[in-house]
């Protein structure tokens, strides 16, 4: 899928050595049903470690009967989410969710068809959504091949390791435009240094 970015991101010299030592990207667009899920999942996630969040987010799949559906979460109470360990603000988020896609407020399975900025306008309306939560709804979901986020700590970490020291928001925003347009593949490596 991404042999045209990797290709292109080989010559750089921050990016090509990643390259050869990880192999290929493994971001890969989604189903239009993981949609809704990858949403209440990244909005559990927010702010928490991995293992904390799948295992929050495992418990709502399970109060849902082993499907998170728009139907399903909006008949839960607060009380019974707050049990699976969300934050009474992650409980409005994800019920603010569920109601705008049950409504068709959000349609949630058009988004493939928008360009990435209303992709952004149309997730950033939903409660609890920012512009972290959407940037990994575009890289992750729908696998959009320009997207950079500049806010997350782990490519923070990961360009500090990557040049031997940290770079405001608008420096990295700056040096980060070398890897257009396959910023969305740039990341992915760079997270990549941190599994290790």
């Amino acid at each position: 899928m991404w042999k045209k970015a990797e290709k292109s991101l080989l010559k750089d010299k921050y990016i090509g050595p990643l390259i050869k030592k990880y192999g290929s990207c493994k971001i890969r667009s989604r189903k239009k049903k993981e949609y809704f899920i990858d949403l209440v999942d990244a909005i559990t996630s927010q702010q928490l470690s991995g293992k904390a969040a799948a295992t929050i987010f495992n418990r709502v799949k399970e109060k849902c009967g082993g499907e998170i559906n728009p139907e399903k979460l909006t008949k839960l109470r607060t009380e019974e989410l707050r049990k699976c360990g969300l934050s009474y603000a992650k409980c409005s988020y994800i019920k603010d969710l569920a109601t705008k896609v049950k409504s068709s407020k959000l349609k949630i399975k058009s988004l493939d068809k928008l360009p990435d900025e209303e992709v952004m306008r149309e997730l950033i309306a939903v409660k609890g959504i920012g512009r972290w939560t959407a940037e990994m709804f575009l890289m992750f979901t729908l696998a959009r091949p320009d997207v950079f986020p500049v806010d997350d700590l782990g490519i923070n970490k990961g360009i500090g390791r990557l040049l031997g020291k940290a770079l405001k928001v608008d420096k990295l925003a700056k040096f980060a435009e070398r890897w257009k347009p396959y910023r969305t593949v740039a990341s992915w490596y760079i997270w990549k240094i941190l599994d290790n």
